[in-house]
């Protein structure tokens, strides 16, 4: 995650002098370079002290390594940005239905470009091979992270591979129950809160040695830091404030699409007779008027 994440969800979830600075810091983020410490001190009314302590909430030494490394990740923000939209509010209450569409389409490609400049080929071969050599294929992530992964245990099913949705409800017995043998794949777009879902099953499968890939945001998380591999989200949307997840839902369906197709691709030709044969097997019964489509068994 982000370091203008972190400080938004300090933000959100804090009730004191951090909601105070991190809002000023995202809502000046421009002009921090132009303030000095004592300006951001009284146009937050807080202090000098106090500012320090803030930039060592997020692991900075002090307040000069923190502004540091806040300017350089906005110029880096700004130099990547999305072209022609905004991430969290990619149209406006003026816009018509056309312009709502085209927006969107814009949004959604952007996220694949962005993602895809991302990928690391090494990365992307090392998680395929993780999954297609493990027995069980155990798939954690929240809502609506949840409803992606089940999107792909159903593809890896097609293909004859165990794969298992994790529930909340029963995530510390499932992790309990797994081995260096099986393969973990952990969707969380923060990728902190160890105490919460999905992230505080990492303990339990590391204490196991079971391989974890995760899917999660750039920037420094917890989850990053204990993944034998990671594949990056597309990170350009703030946490809270946006109208839905439009950007992430794209990247995050791209990268599991990509990984399938990946895994597929490891053993092509037995993959294909066997997703062929399930559908001729489950899916028979399955027609179309559409000529271009329809096929007969």
């Amino acid at each position: 995650m982000y370091l203008f994440q972190r400080i938004e969800e300090a933000a959100f979830k804090q009730n004191d002098a951090r909601r105070t600075i991190g809002e000023f810091i995202l809502e000046n983020r421009d002009q921090l370079q132009e303030l000095s410490m004592d300006e951001i001190a009284k146009k937050t009314f807080t202090s000098k002290p106090t500012l320090v302590r803030f930039a060592k909430y997020f692991d900075y030494s002090g307040w000069k390594e923190f502004m540091y490394a806040f300017t350089h990740e906005v110029a880096y923000y700004d130099e990547n940005a999305y072209e022609d939209v905004d991430p969290n509010f990619p149209f406006s209450a003026e816009d018509d239905s056309l312009e709502i569409i085209e927006h969107l389409v814009t949004l959604k490609m952007q996220s694949i470009k962005d993602t895809v400049s991302h990928i690391a080929a090494e990365d992307l071969n090392r998680a395929a091979e993780l999954i297609q050599k493990a027995e069980n294929v155990v798939i954690y992530g929240t809502s609506p992270n949840y409803y992606y992964g089940e999107l792909f245990k159903r593809n890896l099913l097609a293909i004859q591979k165990k794969a298992f949705m994790s529930s909340s409800g029963e995530n510390g017995l499932i992790s309990s129950s797994l081995t260096e043998r099986d393969c973990a794949l952990i969707i969380s777009y923060s990728g902190n809160s160890p105490d919460e879902n999905p992230t505080r099953n990492v303990k339990i499968l590391k204490r196991a040695g079971v391989p974890i890939i995760s899917i999660t945001s750039g920037g420094k998380n917890y989850l990053r830091d204990y993944s034998d591999v990671v594949l990056n989200i597309s990170s350009k949307e703030k946490l809270y404030s946006k109208i839905a997840n439009f950007a992430t839902q794209e990247s995050v369906l791209f990268l599991l699409d990509t990984l399938f197709a990946k895994i597929f691709a490891l053993n092509y030709e037995t993959n294909k007779e066997k997703k062929i044969a399930n559908s001729k097997a489950l899916e028979s019964k399955r027609q179309s008027a559409a000529k271009e489509i329809s096929e007969q068994f």
